[in-house]
């Protein structure tokens, strides 16, 4: 009897692993976001992680680990490259301590009205070549790219106008964002996301570039910092999704263009969904009576661009990267009317 039940539990657990082969993912990747959990970002990278297994009829699975998970948030590129991480969805100008040419494309402040902007010159006006020639030697391929859309700008004290920026102790992603917030006369410092609420609470800095309205609401920004701009007049960061190159030229042609056709349509599906949180969290603060969103006006913010854009032929003079997508950029801006 017990040899019975022996051989028994043995088909049982045959049975099992055949059945767990059968619907195993052929491809699992780990990715890190710049993204706490919990925050709307990381919940919409989340579902799109969720929309690659179903595309893929199960054969592509990614885990999305939150910011902080297995290295630091600057840290993500030298990770994937290393294997310990197989992709990243973050704010490419973290690594703008490597080549300015990162804080440049990540965030040519001032350059784009929407989000379509961006998206328009990624797809069709040479950004999607440009990332993966910097990637590339990093040992990543550039996926897509996905943004927040324009970013408020959170605030403990008044901010009427590009002079009020003068002396503000404030957070701000490295490069080319921090250059021109300085060059505004900001006193800007590079903190990850996850340390933005702590800092402003405790006095530590007295402004943030952190990300879109209807998320510093979410998070409690705003009793700490009661005094937004909105709509946003700095920042709209390119969010890289990438992953080792190895493992991408591992993958079958088929697959790689659903991720690459899931990006963006995540992106389009990102903009969108925050767009309209970002509405009805404005009519929310401003109805609590203890939050002034202030809006600056057209000639303050052609003030603040022509300090933005007076930055970008600086960084480009830093490396050769950084002068080919300065070429690119101001070319593409100046051909489609958006630069004069």
């Amino acid at each position: 009897m017990l040899k019975n039940l022996t051989k028994s539990a043995l088909t049982a657990v045959a049975i099992s692993a055949l059945t767990s082969a059968a619907f195993a993912a052929d491809f699992s990747f780990r990715f890190q976001s710049s993204d706490p959990a919990g925050n709307p970002n990381f919940e919409l990278q989340q579902g799109w992680t969720e929309t690659v297994k179903e595309l893929t009829g199960g054969r592509v699975e990614i885990e999305l680990l939150p910011v902080e998970s297995i290295v630091s948030h600057s840290e993500t590129q030298d990770a994937i490259a290393a294997g310990i991480l197989d992709g990243h969805i973050t704010d490419t100008s973290y690594f703008a301590g490597k080549d300015p040419a990162f804080g440049l494309i990540a965030n040519p402040v001032g350059a784009w009205s929407s989000p379509d902007e961006m998206f328009t010159f990624m797809a069709q006006g040479g950004g999607n070549e440009l990332m993966n020639e910097l990637v590339g030697p990093y040992g990543l391929h550039f996926i897509g790219a996905t943004t927040p859309g324009l970013e408020a700008f959170v605030s403990k004290v008044p901010l009427n106008g590009v002079d009020d920026l003068k002396g503000i102790k404030m957070r701000a992603p490295e490069g080319l964002v921090q250059q021109v917030f300085a060059a505004a006369g900001a006193a800007p410092v590079n903190l990850p996301g996850s340390e933005v609420f702590t800092a402003l609470d405790k006095g530590v800095i007295d402004a943030a570039d952190y990300t879109v309205f209807s998320t510093n609401h979410a998070q409690g920004m705003h009793k700490v910092a009661p005094y937004p701009v909105y709509p946003g007049f700095h920042s709209m960061p390119l969010v890289e999704i990438s992953m080792n190159k190895a493992k991408w030229d591992a993958l079958p042609e088929d697959l790689k263009t659903v991720l690459e056709e899931s990006v963006a349509d995540f992106a389009k599906a990102q903009v969108a969904a925050l767009a309209e949180r970002d509405l009805t969290a404005v009519e929310e603060a401003k109805a609590g009576g203890e939050i002034t969103v202030t809006d600056w006006s057209a000639e303050e913010r052609a003030k603040f661009r022509t300090i933005a854009t007076g930055e970008w032929a600086k960084v480009a003079a830093r490396s050769d990267n950084a002068q080919k997508v300065y070429d690119v950029l101001t070319g593409y801006l100046k051909e489609n009317g958006l630069m004069q």
